[in-house]
């Protein structure tokens, strides 16, 4: 099939996994990512083979994966995620690090680049695909999406800086001076994005807000272009400069525009979401490496296995240094939450791969238990939460019978 029938399939699939999710709902809430990479693995090479590969497919795919990482940098509130939060949130990925790193390094028997890979997949959470599920629940506000926000904002940010210095293939230290200097021009440009604008600015946000200008969302989308383009110019992860761009955005947009900020977003989350995201989770299933899993048995071995290390090494370090004022069925749901992760599991496993430390049984392993953890890990932690709602509307209503 060539790239043109391949994205109208994609697209297709990206219409059919809605309806699929609503139908299954009345039975269980199961995540709409789920459908579309399992959709995606039905028309792929291992399966079907109706989709093809093209450099078209494949800059659509990371076109979607940076929209996901920039929707994600935008959700960061830094009014609310700071302080103890923030700390605890930090302390919690440096745990997950030293535990994913070190148990790699077991596993591996010492091989630094395996270990590396595989440690660093395992402390990563999937902020930007937890957080439709966490909005469609109402969990994203209140307390517990305050934390959540914190947890998973410092989950996202974490492996990617620690791509940029431990997968970059250039010595920590030269790393750690280019990340230094990428880390002030985005200093600088934040300084800027909160300097009052010009009142011909917000004028013309609103004049074209409504017109085929569209002057705010163009202006958003050079924003993400620059911090694209910027993080490659260093040869750094493109998902940090995502992540910046997102965080830059809403800084720019809530200090200039407040007024029109939600709906600027609301457009771009429609470009995001309905178009370019879901392209990359079908992509994701399309190019997921099923021959590979199932041969040998080993390789579908090692999948529990890795999915129990998320939980391990992401989870366990979240649920001990979640902030003491969550209940217990807050804190397992925030672990929960935490442990869920995709989008950076399959950048690290192609750095992997195409640095030839990882095998690709290995990859396809670690790749399908984060898909296993999509499924399962957000099902839980909604039945945790739904039961805590439950429990609470009960001592409600025995209260007021008493009363």
């Amino acid at each position: 099939m060539s790239h043109h029938g391949t994205l109208i399939l994609i697209m297709a699939i990206a219409v059919v996994a809605p309806l699929l999710a609503y139908g299954v709902a009345r039975w269980a809430p199961v995540p709409l990512v789920i459908f579309e990479i399992l959709l995606g693995i039905a028309v792929g090479p291992d399966a079907l083979g109706w989709a093809s590969h093209s450099q078209f497919i494949d800059t659509l795919s990371n076109l979607g994966l940076s929209m996901l990482i920039f929707l994600a940098g935008y959700e960061i509130d830094f009014s609310s995620v700071r302080g103890d939060t923030l700390r605890r949130a930090t302390w919690a990925w440096a745990v997950s690090l030293a535990l994913g790193l070190g148990i790699a390094f077991a596993l591996t028997g010492g091989q630094t680049g395996t270990s590396f890979v595989i440690g660093t997949a395992l402390t990563s959470t999937a902020l930007g695909t937890v957080l439709p599920i966490l909005r469609d629940s109402g969990d994203l506000q209140g307390r517990f999406g305050t934390v959540m926000l914190a947890f998973g904002a410092v989950g996202e940010f974490g492996p990617i800086i620690a791509i940029t210095l431990l997968l970059s293939g250039r010595s920590p230290g030269k790393s750690a001076v280019v990340l230094f200097v990428f880390a002030g021009i985005t200093a600088a440009a934040i300084f800027w994005a909160l300097r009052p604008r010009r009142p011909w600015f917000s004028r013309i946000v609103a004049g074209t807000l409504h017109s085929s200008g569209q002057f705010a969302v163009r202006f958003v989308m050079l924003l993400l272009a620059a911090m694209l383009a910027l993080s490659n110019a260093f040869g750094l992860d493109t998902l940090l400069g995502a992540f910046a761009a997102g965080i830059l955005t809403r800084l720019l947009l809530q200090g200039s525009v407040p007024e029109s900020s939600a709906e600027i977003l609301g457009k771009i989350e429609a470009m995001g979401f309905g178009f370019l995201v879901p392209i990359f989770f079908v992509v994701t299933g399309i190019d997921f490496d099923l021959s590979s899993l199932l041969e040998g048995g080993g390789s579908l071995a090692l999948l529990p296995v890795f999915l129990l290390l998320f939980l391990l090494v992401r989870g366990a370090p979240v649920y001990a240094l979640a902030p003491r004022d969550l209940v217990r069925r807050d804190r397992a749901a925030l672990m929960l939450y935490g442990s869920t992760c995709l989008p950076l599991v399959v950048a690290i496993t192609t750095i992997g791969l195409d640095e030839d430390v990882l095998e690709a049984g290995e990859a396809a392993a670690l790749v399908g238990a984060a898909m296993v953890s999509i499924l399962v890990f957000p099902l839980l932690a909604l039945r945790i939460r739904s039961g805590k709602g439950a429990a609470h509307r009960a001592e409600r209503a025995e209260g007021s019978e008493a009363w």
